[in-house]
């Protein structure tokens, strides 16, 4: 399947309603598992290649370590600092959804927005088959 200008604005519109309705989050992203950009909205001067990247990179050692501490699969990372939280979860095996947040954020709201993103992200947009193999990611339109 071919990831298509109108399936790139929904999730779009998607992450720009989990900025808007949490407080606290101050950009979001959804990504491959292999890094790859599909939408996101991040603050200006963001980086979002090199968000995305970091937010795969931080999953797949997550999911080492779960599996290596018998934890079970793994169902978020979440990185605080003291400016805020860096943080991820799984919509789907092919697909994450990050958030960064400022350190006024409420984590318990952060992760409900997440929650209900991944909702949306999953019923109105056909996640699970967008990122079918790499032949199909090449053939992206953005």
């Amino acid at each position: 399947m071919v990831i298509t200008m109108a399936l790139m604005a929904d999730m779009q519109q998607i992450l720009r309603q989990l900025v808007s309705d949490t407080p606290g989050i101050g950009g979001a992203a959804t990504v491959s598992s292999d890094g790859l950009v599909l939408a996101s909205v991040l603050p200006v001067g963001s980086d979002e290649d090199h968000v995305s990247a970091m937010g795969a990179a931080l999953l797949t050692l997550g999911e080492r370590s779960v599996r290596e501490l018998q934890l079970g699969s793994i169902e978020q990372v979440l990185v605080k600092g003291q400016g805020g939280y860096f943080v991820i979860v799984r919509v789907d095996d092919e697909v994450m959804l990050e958030a960064m947040t400022g350190s006024e954020a409420k984590l318990g709201m952060v992760l409900l927005g997440m929650k209900r993103a991944v909702e949306e992200l999953t019923r109105q947009t056909p996640v699970a088959r967008v990122i079918a193999s790499p032949i199909d990611r090449a053939r992206m339109v953005r």
